[in-house]
């Protein structure tokens, strides 16, 4: 048997294959943050496809935190009910759910470059690049805030039955934007040397572990690099992942970039090398991501040990079915629905 469609236990919670749908945005909620039934034939098709676990995209954790007018959002009651029939649906077709927790900080209300409803929040009082809007500097009280919109939408994330939480500290977004030199200029105990700008996303991880069930796994998203001379680079990651294990999460999600001076090298599998440092130097479970479309090189970086899981993007976009010819490719027993087994030959 694979190890790709070898089941894997985190926890409480056993995945069926290492198969996981990457969260992404759909930019296709309504202004109340609500998901719709896009959201439900679209979450629903990836776990009849037979991933092992779906990950809901990036859903803000309060209303100055989105992305766009269009993100998912859970810090409204009024969100909880389709949530919770996508989540129940997932679990139906026999996937394990996810939810990514976010907040965009400097870059929310992205396509209107941080112009929304609300003037955005940040570690400091820069805009994110040229032709942005100014933010407002996070004090301590405002962090607090913050750190208690993540404590409850994780909170609300279990009311609704989810499996996996997962807080986004990756691509630019608040809490990478305190992690790394480039956007975090503070001169308090929040900014500095990498003790300092990692305090407050460990606050956070910290606050949403208490209050995320102890039997349920937590994922943390990294951009292990910025891609940026002098900017958060994978030795950094590898510290912050060490301080992210002794808080009890889980998995490190092995992502990269986000800045606007960015040049990253993309090609198949370009952030897997930083996936198995984190594996190989802290003992925590990764994630590998990054242009993965082909089921051999999925195996083959799981057999080398570069990491635990392996998630897909764009190429689950193109076909929400992928894990059915994979398995079958790699000689495996495909994860076919009842409804669709005519079809298996």
């Amino acid at each position: 048997m694979s190890l790709l469609f070898t089941p894997i236990q985190l926890r409480s919670v056993r995945l069926r294959n290492r198969v996981v749908m990457s969260p992404m945005c759909q930019y296709s909620a309504g202004d109340d943050g609500c998901a719709t039934d896009w959201h439900l034939v679209h979450y629903g098709a990836r776990a009849t496809g037979g991933v092992g676990l779906v990950i809901l995209e990036a859903t803000a954790v309060e209303p100055r935190g989105r992305i766009s007018r269009q993100d998912l959002g859970l810090y409204d009651p009024a969100q909880l009910p389709m949530l919770r029939r996508i989540v129940q649906f997932i679990h139906q077709e026999g996937a394990a759910a996810g939810i990514q927790l976010a907040h965009a900080g400097a870059k929310a209300f992205s396509a209107d470059r941080g112009r929304g409803p609300q003037r955005p929040v940040a570690p400091c009082a820069h805009p994110f690049a040229e032709g942005w809007v100014t933010p407002e500097a996070l004090d301590t009280a405002g962090m607090a805030r913050v750190r208690e919109a993540f404590v409850r939408a994780a909170s609300w994330a279990a009311e609704l039955g989810f499996d996996v939480v997962e807080v986004h500290a990756a691509h630019g977004y608040l809490l990478h934007e305190f992690l790394s030199p480039l956007t975090n200029r503070r001169a308090d105990a929040y900014g500095g040397d990498l003790e300092g700008r990692m305090r407050f996303p460990l606050e956070v991880v910290a606050a949403v572990r208490e209050a995320w069930p102890e039997d349920r796994p937590l994922f943390v998203r990294l951009s292990t690099t910025d891609w940026v001379p002098g900017g958060f680079d994978v030795d950094q990651a590898v510290q912050v992942a060490r301080a992210l294990a002794s808080l009890g999460v889980d998995l490190v999600d092995c992502s990269s970039g986000g800045m606007p001076q960015a040049q990253v090298p993309t090609f198949p599998g370009y952030q897997v090398d930083n996936a198995r440092r984190i594996r190989h130097e802290t003992g925590l479970p990764t994630t590998a991501l990054g242009l993965i479309t082909e089921p051999e090189h999925a195996e083959s970086l799981l057999r080398r040990g570069d990491a635990d899981l392996v998630a897909l993007g764009r190429e689950l976009l193109r076909n929400p079915y992928w894990p059915l010819r994979a398995a079958a490719v790699l000689g495996d027993e495909p994860p076919w629905p009842r409804q669709y087994l005519r079809a298996r030959r």
